[in-house]
């Protein structure tokens, strides 16, 4: 008969949370398996940490998003963001699914190509471009979305000396009733900024104007802000149309809905507060379909979702490395990740269960993980079942940031696996090594010679007095 494990009895204040329709929440149900694959055998077979993706859950997020909008609007055209998650792997079950590419950066951009996306399919965004990139991208008929004036002008020279015209759109920033406004990238739409690189756009005969393109935010909770920039991205487009005679080709709305992950300081779940997918498609396409464009002149609608799409398509692997009590008498719980590896959890309160099963009590515990550094907090409060060292965890919600966001700092960053469509695992990222950080290191001549060999110096005699 197996020796039950002693649990020392305690008196504790029942904290019992808001009532739902489905009667109370308990966030500490045992994770024992992911698409049907053990946690325990995955974490036997590559190590703790690691991170785990399910390709069933990204093309069933797809699936949902694009039928969602489709049947709303006739003309839609998701484009992966690569910043959010840019494991080629999971770049291409996008692509698979029918998603173009929406890069930030040059290196982003030489991804999107090999990965087979076709440069007319890759939307170059940001704000840094260098001339060379823009030539390429100019080159592989890529739609190239201007940030500034500068990158405007280097454009304008880029495709005169090299007999071009490369397909361009503007990035528009607007009043869309969210405070802070994001201002800082592209050109503003209420002091006409966005209208005078527009006509100066038109007027060059060396860029084709085929777009506007806006992301007001990260994380928005309000699909009324994008109907506001919906509305006023589709203002120019009609100024466009009776001041040039010209038809743009597409509205694109950017990225910006969120998961269902909770934001530090929600006073609900964010299962409970974030708006849903066809919420953000009705705000926006209302808009679009009433603004009064004829059939053949309605705008292609182009989406850059990123977060919503990945978030609940990724979860992390943790091991319990040890327990204690803090000064305060709070139990502390030290996991084998921390901020390093889970950057989000800087924003974001993540759920967290246990992988086995537990007994019946639970306590509020601080989440810290193993870096030598006070921050390194992964969950300030949570209330979880006694884990002890040796116990497995899993964190929910982990696809967006996190693998593009890491750091290398203290600890090697682990393998990332994805589970296929028939329930079979493969290592997508290998776990980093000593050897992946000194490739790149190069040690100066004089400082060759051994450490523990004293470096030669000059003997110095003494006399005696």
């Amino acid at each position: 008969m197996e020796k039950l494990r002693y649990e020392r009895p305690i008196v504790q204040k029942m904290n019992k949370g808001l009532m739902n329709k489905f009667g109370t929440r308990t966030e500490y149900e045992p994770v024992t398996h992911i698409e049907g694959v053990p946690v325990k055998s995955m974490i036997s077979q590559y190590g703790s940490p690691l991170f785990v993706i399910s390709e069933k859950q990204i093309r069933r997020n797809f699936q949902s998003a694009n039928r969602i909008f489709k049947t709303r609007y006739p003309k839609v055209q998701f484009a992966w963001s690569y910043k959010t998650n840019y494991m080629d792997a999971v770049c291409k079950v996008f692509h698979q699914e029918g998603s173009w590419a929406e890069v930030v950066s040059g290196f982003e951009y030489e991804k999107a190509l090999r990965n087979g996306v076709p440069g007319n399919k890759i939307i170059f965004n940001g704000p840094d471009k260098s001339d060379a990139e823009l030539l390429k991208a100019a080159q592989n008929n890529s739609l190239i979305h201007i940030d500034h004036f500068d990158e405007l002008y280097s454009l304008i020279k880029i495709s005169e000396d090299n007999h071009l015209k490369p397909r361009v759109a503007i990035r528009v920033n607007m009043d869309t009733g969210i405070y802070p406004k994001w201002d800082r990238f592209g050109f503003n739409y209420e002091n006409g900024q966005a209208w005078n690189a527009l006509t100066r756009i038109v007027n060059s005969d060396n860029l084709e104007l085929v777009g506007l393109h806006c992301h007001i935010g990260t994380f928005m909770l309000a699909p009324w802000a994008y109907a506001n920039a919906a509305s006023k991205l589709c203002e120019l487009a009609w100024s466009l149309k009776e001041k040039f005679k010209m038809t743009i080709q597409y509205i694109d709305l950017g990225g910006g809905f969120p998961s269902q992950n909770t934001l530090k300081g929600s006073y609900l779940p964010g299962s409970d507060t974030v708006p849903s997918i066809d919420q953000f498609a009705d705000a926006i396409t209302d808009v679009i379909l009433g603004y009064g464009f004829k059939h053949e002149d309605l705008p292609m609608l182009i989406l850059e979702t990123g977060r919503a799409l990945i978030d609940d398509a990724g979860y992390l692997l943790g091991s319990v490395l040890a327990t204690k009590r803090l000064s305060d008498g709070r139990r502390s719980t030290i996991m084998d990740f921390g901020v390093n590896t889970l950057f989000t959890a800087f924003w974001y309160d993540h759920k967290i269960s246990p992988a086995q099963e537990f007994g019946h009590h639970s306590e509020e515990m601080v989440l810290y993980g193993p870096l030598c550094m006070n921050i390194d907090i992964i969950r300030e409060s949570i209330t979880l079942p006694l884990l002890e060292k040796g116990n497995h965890v899993v964190v929910h919600k982990v696809g967006a940031y996190n693998m593009t966001q890491w750091m290398q700092f203290i600890t090697l960053r682990p393998n990332i696996v994805m589970i296929d469509m028939d329930n079979h695992t493969h290592v997508i990222r290998k776990a980093e090594t000593l050897d992946t950080l000194l490739e790149n290191e190069q040690i100066p001549s004089h400082l060759e010679y051994n450490p523990l060999t004293p470096v030669a110096s000059s003997t110095v005699e003494t006399s005696k007095v």
